[in-house]
């Protein structure tokens, strides 16, 4: 926001104090300022260190042959150093801050900054009549340095509205630049600098007399008036002369008739680039000129010519008056190791009626109608963009997209190509066939004895496994099993064997499954599961805590005991890391989804435990062997060798057995169910192939960039029917977008694992669209 602060230092002097000194604070539009009022202190020895700095300045001016736009007497020089000219420049800057950080004038300034911004561009007029106060380097205020985007003007107490005439529009800057004595200095560059002006008309006067300069003030219409060469100031600072020739100087009062007409014209800026301009800035004060631009000091050749090329590209290229002013001075602190000061000598002086011209203005580029409806169209897109993705994000929180984007999910799932077989997996199944032609009495009718499990765990290890994960409950013991030679809980004993338990649920599973008598937890894992509201495992839990009275004591699954065990002999389970919030092995991440808000999961879902997504193969692509096959040695056992070995039951009983659907069973015709075993398989194969293969783990984005998607997407939505003109050109171009992101979204699923908001994202951009072409429509019934 543009804010104006005054502040009015009258009626005292440095040496009796300030008694009264008030601020102006002005909002832009305001009718009425904030009227703030304290005092300062006298500072009798800020005159005195003022003009030991500026003796100094002009002796180093001397020493150092630094071609300054004035004339230096040589009574004025005396020996310097530049290491004695920095502490007087220090002493200054902290004498200026302890006398604007006294406790009379903090009350203006500590409420000045409750109602400033640091972002504001802050334009702050010192208004005075004291000369000496017009000399002091303000700008290294400490408040200036706090707001960045603020900038210091001069003005005397004096002061009046310009009366303008009417003027006809124009297209460019008029710019009347008088180039003056040049004696020992280069002002060539001055004149470069302007004709290299894209946007202006610049006529030259190169060292003219005073009727012409009189004649050209008189007859045309000026935007800016610019002098480069030799000037000065009295040591007062009261009256000021420009040398426009040779052997002729002028000064302000004598060019008061043709300043005035040229200021009734337009004329809008002046730009003295020469020496010493507060007396030249006072003297046009009193024409109540709108702004002024002056070097307080002597101003070496250099110095001048950086600081008007840059500031003549900040101030054409878009930025105010005052922050072109404000960068191309602080440019200038790049020349201070071999120009001292240099960045303390610009200065606007500013009539405090006029509002800164900018440079468009003065190009005659008023913002038209067009450019309004323009302006208002843009802010309407925005705010509907803004309130349609609040309204989406609130549904989205409710749980209104949560079944239609977990479907949406299943289906890019679904449009994953055929990958290779996971070969470090085998499933040994035990199918309905297997149990009918057993015919052995169980304590469970849908599984095998503990007699038949023993001798399959037994030949299987014959083979060397890896490690077997024997995915069927054994909680009690099965008599009928007793007089078998071997023993399953001598089979189970052996060290790469995992055996299944479930965890007590106080809410869904009171009870809870206990491991095979004799197992320890450390080769215990659990097999909970917790489908979708719509019966779809689409979620698996790597580690969970027990309740303190669940049969089942282990914190891991039974897929990460797995995994863990298989990478530990791939020298990768070394580098495993387990906390609260991921699970490590090197540098594969497995991030849990938050609890709460976390992709489509936003309601009615249990997250807890560190549960991640099932990066699903295309189908149950493994190797599989039946409990028959195995112990009737019809296939070859050697592919037992160094794998995963997962044993389970896959009968598809009448009770419906261990089965649940997944992202792939509607593709099946007719539907499908996939025992657990094989989904176990998936969950196993998934942390292998992501810490083997480099193969995708599935993630969503966090909370907030799940907001930046759906508000970006809000926006495409209103900007696609704002630009397009014709009702059917915004339809099709509406569903060409939600069809791109559509292609986008899956595309970084498969190959990033990112899982975007894709459904809120495309009802964001329908439902903006929507809004925004009526908002057209009704606008264009209404004119």
């Amino acid at each position: 926001m543009k804010k104006l602060v005054v502040f009015s230092l009258l009626g005292g002097d440095l040496n009796q104090g300030f008694s009264i000194v008030t601020a102006q604070l002005w909002n832009i539009n305001q009718s009425f300022p904030v009227k703030i009022t304290g005092s300062l202190p006298a500072a009798p020895k800020l005159p005195e260190l003022y003009q030991r700095w500026r003796l100094l300045y002009e002796a180093l001016l001397h020493r150092l042959d630094w071609h300054p736009r004035m004339k230096i007497h040589s009574s004025d020089i005396t020996n310097i150093s530049v290491s004695e000219f920095t502490d007087v420049c220090q002493q200054l800057q902290t004498y200026i801050n302890q006398w604007l950080n006294s406790e009379p004038f903090q009350n203006i300034e500590q409420q000045l900054r409750t109602q400033l911004n640091l972002n504001d561009e802050i334009r702050v007029i010192i208004e005075t009549d004291v000369s000496l106060l017009h000399h002091l380097p303000w700008h290294l205020w400490n408040f200036f340095a706090d707001y960045r985007h603020a900038e210091v003007a001069l003005s005397t107490q004096s002061y009046e509205p310009p009366r303008v005439l009417p003027r006809l529009p124009k297209e460019k800057v008029k710019i009347l630049a008088i180039q003056g004595n040049s004696d020992g200095i280069d002002i060539g560059k001055d004149r470069n600098l302007l004709y290299g002006m894209a946007d202006a008309q610049t006529t030259f006067l190169v060292e003219p007399t005073r009727p012409e300069l009189n004649a050209q003030l008189w007859d045309q219409d000026w935007d800016i008036l610019f002098f480069a060469g030799h000037s000065t100031s009295q040591p007062n600072g009261e009256t000021g002369k420009i040398y426009i020739n040779q052997t002729e100087s002028i000064t302000i009062p004598q060019l008061k008739n043709a300043l005035q007409t040229a200021i009734a014209r337009g004329l809008k800026l002046a730009i003295f680039n020469s020496c010493n301009g507060i007396g030249l800035a006072r003297d046009l004060a009193d024409l109540h000129i709108p702004q002024i631009i002056v070097m307080r000091e002597p101003v070496p050749d250099l110095v001048a010519q950086e600081f008007l090329k840059q500031f003549l590209t900040t101030f054409a290229g878009g930025k105010s008056l005052y922050l072109a002013v404000r960068e191309a001075r602080e440019r200038l602190e790049g020349l201070e190791s071999e120009y001292p000061c240099a960045s303390w000598l610009p200065v606007i002086c500013q009539n405090p009626t006029v509002v800164p011209v900018t440079w468009q203005e003065l190009c005659g580029r008023h913002q038209s109608k067009s450019d309004r409806k323009t302006h208002k169209s843009i802010w309407t897109v925005l705010l509907s963009s803004v309130i349609v993705g609040v309204s989406v994000l609130g549904l989205r929180y409710l749980g209104v997209f949560q079944s239609t984007e977990l479907q949406s999910f299943d289906q890019m799932l679904r449009l994953r190509s055929q990958e290779e077989q996971d070969t470090r997996l085998l499933v040994v199944e035990i199918t309905e066939k297997d149990i009918q032609s057993m015919r052995e009495t169980t304590l469970n009718s849908n599984s095998i004895s503990d007699s038949t499990l023993a001798k399959l765990i037994h030949k299987l290890q014959r083979y060397q496994p890896r490690v077997i994960g024997v995915d069927i409950y054994r909680d009690s013991p099965d008599s009928s099993s007793q007089s078998n030679p071997l023993k399953l809980a001598t089979e189970l004993s052996q060290n790469n064997i995992v055996a299944v338990c479930k965890g007590k649920d106080s809410k869904n599973d009171p009870l809870g499954i206990k491991p095979p008598a004799g197992v320890p937890s450390d080769r215990q894992g659990f097999t909970d599961g917790i489908p979708d509201p719509d019966g779809i495992v689409r979620r698996q839990i790597l580690m969970m805590a027990q309740e303190p009275s669940s049969p089942c004591a282990t914190s891991l699954s039974l897929s990460l005991q797995l995994a863990t065990r298989y990478l530990f002999y791939e020298d990768k389970g070394n580098k495993q890391e387990f906390t609260g919030d991921f699970v490590r092995f090197g540098s594969s991440k497995f991030q849990r989804l938050k609890v709460g808000r976390s992709g489509a999961y936003q309601q009615s879902v249990n997250l807890g435990g560190i549960q991640i997504l099932v990066n699903y193969h295309p189908a149950d692509d493994y190797q599989k062997v039946t409990l028959t096959d195995v112990l009737s040695n019809k296939n070859d056992l050697n592919l037992v060798r160094n794998r995963v070995i997962l044993i389970g039951v896959t009968a598809n009983t009448t009770s419906g057995g261990d089965t649940w659907p997944t992202p792939y069973s509607a593709a099946g015709e007719p539907y499908q169910r996939t025992p657990g075993v094989l989904i176990q398989a998936h969950m196993v194969s998934q942390i292998l192939s992501a810490v083997l293969d480099r193969r995708p783990i599935l993630w969503v984005l966090p909370y907030w960039g799940d907001i930046l998607l759906i508000a970006g997407c809000s926006l495409i939505g209103g900007v696609i029917v704002w630009r397009i003109r014709l009702l059917p050109g915004q339809g099709c171009a509406i569903v060409a977008t939600v069809i791109v992101l559509y292609g986008v979204c899956a595309a970084i699923l498969l190959i990033q694992g990112a899982w975007l908001p894709f459904i809120p994202s495309a009802f964001a951009i329908i439902v903006n669209g929507t809004t925004v072409l009526v908002l057209k429509q009704s606008h264009k019934d209404v004119n």
